[in-house]
């Protein structure tokens, strides 16, 4: 079995799993979100930001293969290139860290090591750009809004920490350091975040 960590680009977009290729439920406003679903052009969207994002940023997403099968994906950016994250309750986002958005493992290839593969990505790529460490927004209601935001419940588990409390949306934090050095304990927690995300799900506003 052959494993292979690949940056996200317009090549590969396609690549990731159908709902998440539609969905902008992070890169567009929730006015601009709901209009491009109403016109069906949430697939263009999502071209348009992944390649505004590469342009100005860098990479904002890695795609897990697994024997050339794509299996796994993740995607994170600033805050100021994810317009939903003001919707929250709990934003803003800290000025050092960026922005995990959505993460999963598809269900057939569970308890592989992928999810620390991901994740463990991110935190080199991250590094190297100088920023600190990694936020996001947890769900203590999940699946209340699908699978875009991520459980709180799973984010505690692997060793994020509250930094804004909420009774719904509370924000949280992974220092990268910490991702460098996760028990086996931990990445056994991390396994069960991304392959739980709910393959379906409505979504609706924040």
């Amino acid at each position: 079995m052959t494993r292979r960590l690949v940056n996200i680009t317009l090549d590969n977009l396609d690549d990731l799993p159908r709902r998440c290729r539609r969905c902008v439920f992070w890169e567009l406003d929730p006015v601009g979100g709901a209009r491009a679903a109403e016109t069906g052009d949430t697939e263009l969207e999502k071209e348009a930001w992944v390649s505004a994002v590469l342009l100005e940023w860098g990479s904002c997403g890695k795609i897990c293969y697994v024997d050339g099968v794509p299996a796994g994906y993740v995607m994170f950016a600033p805050s100021a290139y994810a317009p939903r994250s003001v919707a929250f309750p709990t934003s803003p986002v800290s000025a050092d860290a960026a922005l995990l958005m959505t993460a999963e493992v598809l269900p057939e290839f569970g308890g592989g090591g992928l999810a620390r593969m991901l994740v463990q990505g991110v935190a080199k790529d991250l590094t190297r750009r100088g920023i600190r460490a990694v936020e996001a927004f947890g769900d203590a209601q999940w699946p209340g809004v699908g699978h875009c935001v991520l459980p709180a419940d799973y984010l505690l588990a692997v060793g994020f920490k509250t930094v804004r409390p909420h009774p719904r949306f509370p924000r949280l934090r992974l220092e990268l350091k910490t991702a460098a050095s996760w028990r086996e304990d931990v990445e056994v927690a991390l396994e069960r975040l991304l392959g739980s995300m709910s393959p379906e799900g409505a979504l609706r506003p924040v």
